[in-house]
């Protein structure tokens, strides 16, 4: 980016409450479910389990089911995993939601809409060139340019003025990345 000296701003992208899903309700045309309070069913049938995570349809409240673990040995799971399905872990509901495994294999995506927020110290004055390393806790997916748009309350043309980044600014990223806020146009 640039070899002078830089004041460096961390900003981070962290979420403010568990996503929806998208994922196709069949008992009413909703198209969104929610995790509710995180709640596992676990079935065992001989020295196999079954875990499920259960959601339920924003609409009609029906629930739903997103398979775990399918027909596992017993023995093949860690005791504690064992213990937080039991015990309807929210940190457990809350990864097991997060796993894009789990989401591929069940056939839903995350709506992250209004589920995350900017953490973003205010700008010292005249710091120029200030660079911004923005650091993700859950994978959200945003477009850079609305982020930098929306944390230091400047127009997209003038962040193509102002902004020297290595990513595309118009595509959606999940990454941490960093980018160089450069002085005002004239």
């Amino acid at each position: 980016m640039s070899s002078h000296p830089h004041t460096v701003l961390p900003w981070a992208v962290r979420r403010t409450r568990l996503p929806l899903l998208a994922l196709r309700c069949v008992a009413c045309p909703s198209g969104h479910a929610t995790v509710g309070n995180g709640k596992f069913r676990v079935n065992a049938n001989g020295k196999r389990l079954d875990v499920w995570l259960l959601v339920n349809c924003v609409s009609c409240d029906r629930t739903s089911k997103l398979t775990v673990h399918d027909r596992v040995p017993v023995r093949s799971l860690p005791a504690d995993l064992l213990a937080g399905y039991s015990a309807n872990s929210p940190s457990l509901a809350a990864d097991t939601l997060l796993d894009p495994l789990i989401a591929r294999h069940n056939r839903f995506a995350l709506d992250w809409d209004g589920c995350w927020a900017l953490h973003a110290p205010p700008v010292p004055e005249n710091p120029w060139p200030l660079q911004i390393t923005v650091t993700f806790d859950d994978p959200v997916p945003v477009r850079p340019e609305r982020l930098i748009a929306q944390g230091l309350g400047i127009s997209r043309n003038e962040i193509a003025a102002r902004i020297k980044i290595d990513i595309p600014l118009n595509r959606r990223t999940k990454q941490d990345f960093s980018f160089v806020l450069m002085g005002s146009v004239q």
